[in-house]
């Protein structure tokens, strides 16, 4: 088996920096969506129903972090696991709508 060169050392060095990089931004960013998320439910005046889809946006923008970065979703040959994960987010959506309709309508 051949010794790999330099070049491709360096590159694979690059590569582990970037998405070490990428781990690290997206781990503050939900720290500080959850900062927020608690921020927003601690604050005095503002209505509870913005208050609900406020930090029901920031869950969904997490869980969008979630997927993309810490489970790989983003890597190459992950697309098969990608449309499993993708499609029971779907079904469960489709699920908490129907029943979120049904308990509305009556």
């Amino acid at each position: 088996m051949s010794k790999p060169s330099n070049t491709s050392l360096y590159m694979e060095r690059q590569k582990r920096k970037r998405e070490l990089t990428y781990y690290l931004v997206s781990f503050f960013m939900m720290l500080l969506l959850t900062g927020l998320s608690f921020a927003a439910v601690a604050m005095k005046g503002i209505e509870k129903h913005f208050t609900a889809f406020f930090i029901v946006t920031l869950a969904v923008i997490q869980v969008a972090f979630q997927l993309y970065y810490f489970m790989h979703l983003k890597d190459k040959n992950h697309g098969m696991p990608a449309l499993f994960i993708y499609s029971g987010a779907f079904v469960a959506f489709i699920t908490v709508l129907a029943f979120v309709s049904i308990v509305w309508i009556s």
